[in-house]
């Protein structure tokens, strides 16, 4: 299967990198790029990539409407892949909390980078914990209050919760609790469903700002 891809970022030379770097895998298409947020939805629609990696800062519609503007008109929105200069930029953080499935530095190595948009294509696995977790506790905000509480998880749904926090992907969450893949599966629908959460990421996010799970 080969995992289309939308580039868009205001710095020619970013799209430029992105491209050689991706182009050169058998797996990956690079199938179109944008200089701005603002033609995003149009392109996804007519292009339907797997993935849109986006640079988060942009003049006129920046990564975080852009991403709100997918996710808003389209019933099966691209995995969102936000591009970034800086790994602490509250504009990640808020791009995440309203729907990006990850983020990415521009300074990061060739494999990182492609395997950032294999794992988001893929969506079993948490993109970069270390650094998501860095990332809320920096910038982390008291909106979502006792969200998981609330929730009323069951004690395994809590326990696939923390396994989801840590980065495990379900084959790995089978293991560590003895289930069957399938049955984690069903356990992370039912935890993103409880939560309100359109995927790991923004469950995840959940998790830390409400205390749920702590930064260590």
């Amino acid at each position: 299967m080969t995992i289309r891809i939308l580039l868009v970022d205001d710095d020619e030379l970013v799209r430029a990198g992105l491209r050689a770097i991706l182009g050169a895998q058998p797996d990956l298409e690079v199938v179109g790029e944008a200089d701005d947020g603002a033609g995003v939805l149009s392109l996804v629609r007519a292009l339907r990539p797997d993935v849109v990696a986006m640079d988060v800062r942009m003049p006129r519609v920046d990564g975080i409407q852009a991403t709100r503007d997918l996710l808003a008109h389209l019933e099966q929105p691209p995995k969102i892949l936000i591009i970034t200069t800086f790994e602490n930029d509250e504009y990640v953080y808020e791009a995440l909390r309203v729907g990006a499935h990850g983020f990415l530095l521009k300074r990061a190595r060739p494999a990182e980078i492609t395997g950032a948009v294999r794992a988001l294509a893929t969506g079993d696995s948490l993109l970069f914990p270390a650094k998501l977790r860095a990332l809320v506790e920096r910038h982390k905000k008291a909106a979502r209050g006792d969200t998981v509480v609330r929730a009323n998880l069951t004690d395994r749904e809590a326990d696939v919760l923390r396994a989801m926090a840590r980065g495990l992907n379900n084959a790995e969450i089978a293991t560590e609790l003895f289930l069957g893949t399938e049955t984690v599966k069903s356990h992370v629908s039912a935890v993103l469903g409880k939560l309100g959460a359109r995927d790991r990421t923004q469950a995840v996010i959940a998790a830390y700002e409400s205390g749920f799970v702590g930064p260590g």
